[in-house]
């Protein structure tokens, strides 16, 4: 329904970015305390953040987060933030500074898990960095916006235009190739990289836009359908009073009006809208809520 939308509701927040900051300014301020506290044997910042196998079994159960605030150098850590100030800035508007922290926690978490799930025998082995976070942020957004164009740069010089749906199944079958042919013990290429964290992250966010965000009848969504023979039939319900013509008619161009705009959305962005389009949507909040 129309008055179930994030963006309908009177709290929408339009300009929400400081949980996206603060996020950003947590990870470089622990990657300078990283530096600082490299060499110092008492307090080896590093070594009590990251996530290891053997410290989890140990009941360094915190390191399950805080891996994402430790880093492997500047790039690392300046890949991460990059792709988290530009990702972020596009969902935390429709999501909300609550449910963006939670969304990155969950992949955060999930992340780990899959990793330590992975690896839990293994020793000398270390995860740290955003890049789960990251990988499951890119997930919600190609849910919410498949259809709308993203540049960037391959390689940093040539720039590639392609739609986030497809951009997404690009980079599942990207750390599907790695954790099977690189990551698992005895891997071919082996590049250093975490992708079992990675799909763990992708997996967290399509979970989070399925389940908790898409169920909940929230922007674009389309709804869970259980198994024919788990569905309850549907409750008779008294026969109403059929309406005019007129006011079917009439309800039923609104409605046509709603689609077109809520098309809009989906390509363009919510700030694509003309005042005369946003009046629309709020009279048809009120309408469709009413009947």
């Amino acid at each position: 329904m129309l008055a179930d939308r994030s963006y309908m509701r009177p709290g929408y927040p339009q300009q929400g970015t400081s949980m996206l900051t603060w996020m950003v300014c947590a990870l470089i301020a622990a990657f300078v305390l990283q530096l600082a506290t490299s060499s110092w044997d008492l307090f080896p910042l590093e070594r009590l953040l990251v996530l290891t196998p053997a410290g989890l079994r140990h009941g360094r159960v915190w390191t399950l987060l805080t891996y994402v605030l430790m880093h492997g150098g500047i790039l690392h850590l300046l890949f991460n933030c990059l792709s988290l100030y530009l990702i972020g800035r596009e969902l935390i508007g429709p999501l909300g500074s609550v449910r963006f922290l939670g969304l990155s926690l969950s992949a955060a978490l999930l992340g780990a898990l899959f990793w330590f799930a992975c690896h839990f025998n293994q020793g000398g082995l270390v995860l740290l960095g955003a890049s789960g976070i990251v990988a499951g942020l890119f997930v919600v957004f190609a849910c919410l916006f498949p259809e709308q164009d993203v540049t960037f740069l391959a390689f940093y010089v040539l720039p590639i235009t392609v739609k986030p749906k497809l951009l997404a199944w690009i980079l599942l079958g990207v750390e599907l190739v790695g954790f099977l042919f690189g990551e698992l013990p005895r891997g071919g290429f082996d590049q250093g990289i975490a992708h079992s964290a990675h799909l763990g992250g992708m997996l967290a966010g399509w979970l989070f836009y399925r389940f908790f965000y898409a169920r909940n009848g929230l922007d674009l969504a389309t709804s869970f359908a259980w198994p024919a023979w788990l569905r309850r039939r549907p409750k008779r319900t008294a026969v109403t009073t059929p309406k005019s013509r007129l006011e079917l008619h009439q309800q039923a161009s609104l409605r046509s009006e709603v689609d077109r705009i809520l098309d809009k959305i989906n390509s363009h962005g919510f700030g694509a809208l003309t005042d005369q389009e946003k009046r629309l949507l709020d009279e048809a909040k009120d309408l469709l809520s009413r009947r």
